[in-house]
C-alpha cells in the first residue's frame, strides 16, 4: 500500500514536472527575445536610480532581470558565454547612454549635432564593464544538470529502500550557503569593475550603484570603512538574493518541505545592521568648531566666461553678490568663488590681479577662487587662496584632469584626431604635482581645494586629509552642461567624500549645485531659487562645523582596500571557474 502511494505521488510529480516544462517551453517560444528585453530592463531600471529621475529605491532589484536572463536562458547555445557577455553589454550601453545623457548638452552649447552623440560614444566603452560582470555571472552560474543527475541516482536507491524521493533536494537553490556564496562572488565582481572603472585610462567612476543611495544617509555610513564601493557591494548582494528567493520558495512548495532561510535572514539582518550603525554614528558627532563661510554662485553663461568684452560685467557681478554677505553683521571668515571664476589668470592678467587684490584688501576675509595659473608657457587649472588682505596667495594646481575636457589624450600621436578635437579643446592643461592644503589665517582650519570633478574621487580626496585637511572645498563650473542633470549627479557623487573622510564640504558652483555638506553626507544648506531650482545666481552663507580632532577613518588610512580585496576574490573565482569548466 505504501509503495503504491509513493508510486502515485511520483507519477503526479512527473506529470506536474512535464506540464511545467511544456509551459516554460511555450513561454520561450512566445517570447524568444525575453533575455534581451530583460537586459534592456536592467539598463532602464539602473538609469532611473539617478538624476533627473532620482528613484534610488530601484537599485535593490535593478539587476535582477539581467541575472535571470543569464541564468535561465540559452542552455543549448554552444557559446553561451558570448551570449552572456553581449546581454551585459546591451544593458551597459542602455544604462550609460541614459545616465550620462547630459553630456549631449555640449552639442547644444557648441551648436554641433555630432556632440549630441557623446553619451552613446562613452557608453560603447563603459558598457564593457557591464559585459564583464554578466560574463562572470554566467561563469559562476549553478549547474542544475548536475543536481538533477544526483537526484536520479539517489532516487533509485531510495525507491529500492521503499522511500519516496520527494524530500530530496533537486536544485542548488535550496541551499542557503549556495545562494550566499553566489551573492558574495557577484557582489565582489561588481565592486571590482566599479573600482577599475574609476582609474583605468584616466578613470570615470561616476554613478556606481552605491551612488543611487546618496541621500539615504543612515545607509551610507559604511563608506567610512569601504568607500562608496562597499555600498555597491551590498546592493548587488541583495539583488542576487532577490533572484534566488522566489526560486527557493517555488522548489520548497514543490517538495512540501521548508528549510531555514539563512540566506534571506542574513541579508535582511545585514541591511538592518547598516541602518542601525548609521543612526548610531550620527548620534555621536565629533567635536567641531563653527566656521562662517559664504559661497557665491554667479551663474555666468559659459560663452561669456572667457570673453574679454564681458570682463567688467563679471567683476561687477562677483562684487555685488559678495557685498551681500560682507556687509552683514557677521561677515564670513572664508568667501568662495567657483572654478575659473574670472576671465584672466590671477597672477598673469593685470586687470584680474588688480581686481582680486583690491577686493581682498577691502573685504579683509579669506578669498578662495578658481583660476588659471601659468608658468613657463604651461597652463594649469588652479585654485587660489588670497588672505591677509591680499598679502598672501596660496596656489593649488589641479591633479586629476578630465580627458577631452582639459586635455586631449595622445594629441600628438594622432594629428588628424587632434585636429578635429581641437575645435573644442584648443590646448591642454598640465597636471599639478602636489596635494596643496590651504591654511586659513586662524590656523585651525586647513582646506582641501578640490577643483571640478576632483570631489568625486575618493583616493585623491583622502590624500588631502592625510596631509591635514579638515575642510573640503569644491570649486566647480558645471555650466558646460547647461541646466541638465549633470550638476545633480555631480553632487550625488561628491557627498561620499564627506562620509569616507568624516570631513564637511563646501561647494561653490558657477551654475549649481552650491551647498554645504556635513561629515555624514547630509546636505545641510542648499542654494535654491523661489521655484526650487539650483541654477540661478545667488549667495549661500552659514556656518560649517569643522572637526577639531584630526582622527582618520579606516578609508583615509587604507584607501580602496575593500575594493582590492573584492578584485582578488574575483580573480581567484575566475581562475577556478575557468579551470573547472575546462577540466571537470
Amino acid at each position: 500500500m505504501r509503495s503504491s502511494q509513493a508510486a502515485g505521488a511520483n507519477k503526479r510529480d512527473a506529470g506536474a514536472g512535464a506540464a511545467d516544462l511544456r509551459e516554460v517551453s511555450a513561454l520561450r517560444k512566445a517570447l524568444p527575445f525575453w533575455p534581451w528585453l530583460a537586459a534592456l530592463s536592467t539598463g532602464l531600471l539602473a538609469t532611473a536610480c539617478f538624476a533627473p529621475f532620482n528613484q534610488g529605491w530601484l537599485c535593490w532589484f535593478a539587476l535582477t532581470p539581467l541575472i535571470a536572463a543569464i541564468w535561465f536562458s540559452g542552455e543549448n547555445l554552444k557559446r553561451r558565454w558570448l551570449r552572456d557577455l553581449l546581454l551585459g553589454y546591451v544593458a551597459g550601453i542602455v544604462f550609460f547612454t541614459g545616465v550620462f545623457g547630459w553630456l549631449g548638452s555640449l552639442g547644444t552649447l557648441f551648436e554641433n549635432f555630432w556632440l549630441h552623440g557623446l553619451p552613446l560614444l562613452l557608453s560603447l566603452y563603459l558598457g564593457m564593464n557591464f559585459a564583464f560582470w554578466s560574463w562572470f555571472c554566467g561563469l559562476v552560474r549553478p549547474s542544475p544538470t548536475k543536481a538533477e543527475s544526483t537526484k536520479d541516482k539517489w532516487s533509485e536507491m531510495l525507491e529500492r529502500a521503499g522511500k519516496t524521493p520527494a524530500n530530496l533536494p533537486t536544485t542548488p537553490w535550496l541551499r542557503s550557503t549556495n545562494n550566499l556564496w553566489l551573492a558574495f562572488l557577484l557582489a565582489s565582481a561588481w565592486s571590482s569593475h566599479e573600482w577599475i572603472r574609476g582609474w583605468l585610462f584616466g578613470g570615470f567612476g561616476w554613478n556606481g550603484l552605491g551612488i543611487a543611495l546618496w541621500d539615504k544617509w543612515p545607509l551610507v555610513q559604511i563608506a567610512e570603512f569601504t568607500g562608496v564601493i562597499g555600498l555597491s557591494f551590498v546592493i548587488v548582494f541583495v539583488n542576487v538574493i532577490v533572484v534566488t528567493i522566489p526560486l527557493r520558495l517555488f522548489h520548497e512548495a514543490r517538495t512540501h518541505r521548508m528549510r531555514p532561510h539563512w540566506d534571506i535572514n542574513f541579508t535582511m539582518l545585514g541591511v538592518v545592521g547598516l541602518l542601525v550603525f548609521g543612526w548610531q554614528v550620527a548620534r555621536n558627532p565629533s567635536q567641531t568648531s563653527p566656521l562662517r563661510v559664504a559661497a557665491i554662485q554667479a551663474s555666468i553663461p559659459q560663452k561669456q566666461k572667457f570673453d574679454p568684452q564681458f570682463s567688467g560685467q563679471i567683476f561687477d557681478r562677483f562684487t555685488r553678490l559678495s557685498e551681500v554677505v560682507l556687509s552683514s553683521s557677521t561677515p564670513p571668515e572664508l568667501l568662495i568663488w567657483p572654478e575659473s571664476a574670472l576671465p584672466g589668470p590671477l597672477l598673469e592678467d593685470e586687470e584680474t590681479y588688480r581686481f582680486v587684490m583690491d577686493f581682498a584688501a577691502s573685504s579683509k576675509t579669506g578669498l578662495l577662487l578658481g583660476t588659471i595659473d601659468v608658468e613657463n608657457g604651461h597652463e594649469y587649472n588652479a585654485a587660489a587662496l588670497v588672505s591677509n588682505s591680499g598679502q598672501q596667495v596660496q596656489i593649488y594646481r589641479k591633479l586629476h584632469l578630465v580627458p577631452f575636457g582639459e586635455y586631449i589624450p595622445l594629441r600628438h600621436s594622432f594629428p588628424l584626431f587632434a585636429a578635429v578635437a581641437s575645435r573644442w579643446v584648443p590646448g591642454d592643461f598640465e597636471a599639478g604635482q602636489n596635494y596643496t592644503v590651504f591654511r586659513l589665517t586662524n590656523g585651525d582650519v586647513q582646506v582641501a581645494p578640490l577643483i571640478c570633478f576632483e570631489d568625486t574621487i575618493g583616493e585623491l580626496t583622502r590624500q588631502f586629509v592625510l596631509k591635514g585637511a579638515n575642510l573640503l572645498a569644491n570649486v566647480t563650473n558645471d555650466g558646460w552642461f547647461l541646466h541638465s542633470a549633470g550638476s545633480q549627479q555631480h553632487l550625488a557623487n561628491a557627498v561620499f567624500r564627506c562620509v569616507e573622510t568624516r570631513r564637511p564640504m563646501v561647494r561653490a558652483a558657477n551654475t549649481g549645485v552650491t551647498c554645504f555638506v556635513n561629515e555624514f553626507g547630509r546636505v545641510t544648506q542648499l542654494l535654491q531659487d523661489e521655484t526650487g531650482g539650483t541654477f540661478a545666481e545667488g549667495v549661500l552663507a552659514g556656518e560649517v562645523n569643522v572637526p577639531t580632532e584630526r582622527d582618520l577613518t579606516f578609508y583615509v588610512r587604507h584607501g580602496e582596500l575593500f575594493a582590492k580585496f573584492c578584485a582578488a576574490v574575483t580573480l581567484i573565482a575566475i581562475i577556478v571557474g575557468v579551470i573547472r569548466r575546462r577540466w571537470l
